[in-house]
């Protein structure tokens, strides 16, 4: 049996409460009248059972199991860094689309003079709590009161590693924050006004008179769930996100598990996309974390099932939530991409701070012999 110092038991304790799938939400069960995964006490996966498993399944596991738990502090150096390159997101290029990874699910798109920020999450830990819960091992790529002005922010759910209220608070009522269903009245507890939160449901698209016509932001399903509490498990919506900005297609995935169907719907639906931002990370142990996470293999099957023209990995290198060590996400990609037959170009992984231009890749047009 593992020894669990006092500290570290209640750090799990206090961290795991608030992001982890806990047992006490009410039995739900199908709302009359209203699409397949909302329920009478919020909503539902649609193509698996969610699992039983709890808050207190995790932290036996993590005190208890057999799994090889990485030092993350220990080899946080091993995670390529660069710090932000203030000169180019601060000018970039109007006709090309520009991304730079902040970490984790936090990307800042740039393209035709407008500013998007993917899940952005400013502050040193993943927890409702400043002094403990999961803790950034990498250092912050920027001073984030010096980004540029942002005109959109999408959200995916509301874990404490994708919703933040210390960027919320920092970004104020600038951005328009699109976020999904049930979500909105957090947004107006943190002072933002009403006019800036946009809620959509899966397959809604942003209001063209708060967007533009040439932005359009659409909610997607996604395999997840939500909860910042002991008692308000999926009470809330999550969803990955297609944003269209006037001819480029960008597919966030936010945080997700995977099954056969769901990707493919969307792909079929509103395939290609010329990027897509798919998890790669916070994957291990499989037998906890298969249902809600994808692995490196599962996000390569994504880039295929989606018709993803490039992609890059995210949800990694920065914050301490699972078992595998801190690399091991890219190399692992590395393979995976390997063995469908495709390029670094087609998926890779960024160093943190990292900013790229994303030529738009040419569909391959088959010819008939004569």
């Amino acid at each position: 049996m593992k020894t669990v110092t006092a500290r570290k038991l209640i750090i799990i304790l206090l961290a795991m409460a608030a992001i982890s799938n806990c047992s006490f939400a009410p039995t739900e069960q199908a709302l009359t009248g209203a699409p397949a995964h909302h329920t009478t006490t919020g909503f539902k996966n649609l193509y698996i059972e969610d699992p039983s498993k709890s808050f207190f399944s995790f932290l036996r596991l993590r005190m208890f199991g057999d799994e090889p738990w990485a030092d993350h502090a220990k080899t946080a150096g091993d995670v390529p860094f660069q710090m932000l390159d203030r000169s180019r997101v601060m000018n970039p290029p109007e006709d090309q689309l520009q991304v730079s990874w902040l970490g984790h699910s936090t990307f800042l798109l740039q393209y035709k003079n407008i500013n998007i920020l993917t899940d952005p999450i400013f502050s040193d830990r993943a927890s409702p709590l400043g002094w403990t819960g999961p803790k950034r091992y990498v250092p912050h790529v920027v001073n984030y009161s010096l980004l540029p002005a942002i005109d959109y922010v999408v959200i995916s759910h509301n874990h404490y590693d994708h919703l933040d209220d210390t960027a919320v608070k920092l970004l104020g009522a600038t951005p328009l924050y699109v976020v999904p269903l049930g979500l909105k009245n957090w947004f107006l507890d943190q002072g933002i006004p009403d006019n800036r939160i946009q809620e959509l449901d899966w397959w809604q698209t942003a209001d063209q008179s708060l967007t533009g016509p040439s932005v359009q932001i659409e909610a997607q399903p996604s395999q997840h769930w939500s909860a910042r509490g002991l008692f308000d498990r999926r009470a809330t919506l999550w969803a990955s996100w297609r944003i269209h900005l006037h001819d480029t297609s960008i597919w966030f995935a936010g945080d997700t598990g995977y099954n056969p169907i769901l990707f493919k719907e969307i792909g079929e639906k509103r395939g290609p996309m010329d990027l897509a931002l798919i998890p790669i990370g916070a994957y291990d142990p499989r037998s906890f974390m298969q249902t809600y996470h994808v692995d490196p293999d599962e996000a390569v099957m994504i880039h295929q099932d989606i018709g993803a023209r490039r992609s890059i990995g995210m949800h990694w290198g920065t914050f301490p939530l699972t078992a595998e060590e801190p690399m091991d996400p890219p190399k692992r990609l590395q393979a995976a991409r390997e063995r469908e037959g495709l390029t670094e170009v087609d998926f890779r992984a960024l160093d943190l701070g990292q900013t790229v231009l994303i030529e738009k890749a040419i569909p391959a047009v088959s010819v008939e012999s004569p």
